[in-house]
């Protein structure tokens, strides 16, 4: 779903192609991540599996505020990421599976996916891990000259780490091209933001650093674009990051394993009432860029191609266990490997 060109800041009425692949994009994610949470129940899917239902506007409207070249990276969350990229679905479920034709060679799982040709660093496992990972791959693409910037996507309990304040110090002192981008879906494991912290407007965390923060609802994608396009032209005038907070809500339960009890029904159906995909499909219907019949079609397609997605995974081999070694060390003969 990756555009051309940057799209600029400023507010405005989006274009019939824009919403059509919004639409499709955030279909496709959530018809894929309805099956894997099919799949864990059936123990096809082992380890662990994190669901990105409901949040799906923080990955299309980010990736249609930016350009090609532009790098991502985010926490464990991250099977939508790749696929709003423009990964091909079935290498995703491959590595859901523990598949050699997964996008980690099945060695990853559902926590570490990447994506080099799509510049998808990521897929980390340790809360807070990757966002100075985010603030150096920012500090890379200042130091080699390019105009690319780097988003750098966390939950709303990874911002109790150390490792925030520490990045958020350096990059604002740096002024690196990163946007730092806090997805508050309001629970982090399971526990509200109230209860965990004085701060509950997380997006104000960025003030003390002199950071330009913003909270967005992210539950409607052009407000994800517009903030987005806003940060990275910003950072692509060398002007440094922003701190922005993604408004949005996960469906499911932290995990697999979770069977969120800590919230109400009434509270989920509430947010369910502003489904990003719904949102979208009310956009489109009114500015007749399509029919509703012609959404069910787009909608019918996604189910088919995460079937054939599942096909795949399913009839692709396990690594060989020559495999464990590989990759683990750039160096091929690395000599302090024990059998």
């Amino acid at each position: 779903m990756a555009t051309k060109k940057s799209k600029t800041a400023n507010k405005k009425s989006f274009d019939k192609e824009t919403y059509m692949e919004w639409f499709k994009s955030m279909s496709l994610m959530r018809r894929f991540e309805e099956k894997a949470g099919q799949l864990y129940g059936q123990q096809k899917i082992s380890g662990f599996c994190h669901l990105y239902i409901g949040q799906e506007a923080c990955v299309a409207g980010a990736v249609s505020a930016l350009k090609k070249g532009d790098k991502y990276i985010t926490a464990y969350r991250d099977h939508a990421h790749p696929i709003g990229l423009g990964t091909d679905p079935k290498f995703v479920m491959a590595e859901l599976f523990g598949k050699e034709t997964g996008v980690s060679k099945g060695k990853g799982g559902s926590m570490h996916m990447f994506d080099k040709e799509n510049h998808f660093f990521g897929g980390h496992g340790i809360v807070g891990g990757q966002i100075p990972l985010g603030a150096g791959i920012a500090f890379s693409e200042q130091y080699k000259g390019t105009d690319n910037v780097c988003i750098t996507y966390m939950g709303d309990g990874a911002v109790r780490q150390g490792a925030f304040h520490e990045a958020l110090n350096m990059a604002m002192s740096m002024k690196l091209p990163v946007i730092f981008a806090i997805e508050n879906n309001g629970y982090a494991m399971g526990t509200s933001v109230k209860r965990t912290s004085n701060v509950t407007e997380l997006h104000t965390l960025g003030e003390a650093y002199d950071m330009p923060s913003k909270g967005v609802d992210a539950m409607n994608v052009e407000n994800v674009h517009n903030a987005v396009a806003e940060a990275a032209e910003r950072a692509r005038k060398g002007d440094g990051p922003t701190l922005l907070e993604f408004r949005t809500y996960r469906y499911k339960g932290h995990s697999m394993s979770d069977p969120a009890k800590y919230r109400t029904k009434e509270e989920l159906e509430e947010y369910k009432g502003k489904d990003p995909i719904e949102q979208a499909k009310e956009a489109i219907l009114k500015n007749k860029y399509a029919t509703e019949d012609e959404l069910k079609e787009i909608d019918n397609a996604a189910k088919e191609q995460v079937k054939e997605c599942v096909k795949f995974a399913e009839d692709s081999d396990f690594p060989h266990v020559d495999e464990v070694y590989r990759d683990v060390y750039a160096q091929e003969d690395y000599p302090f490997i024990v059998d």
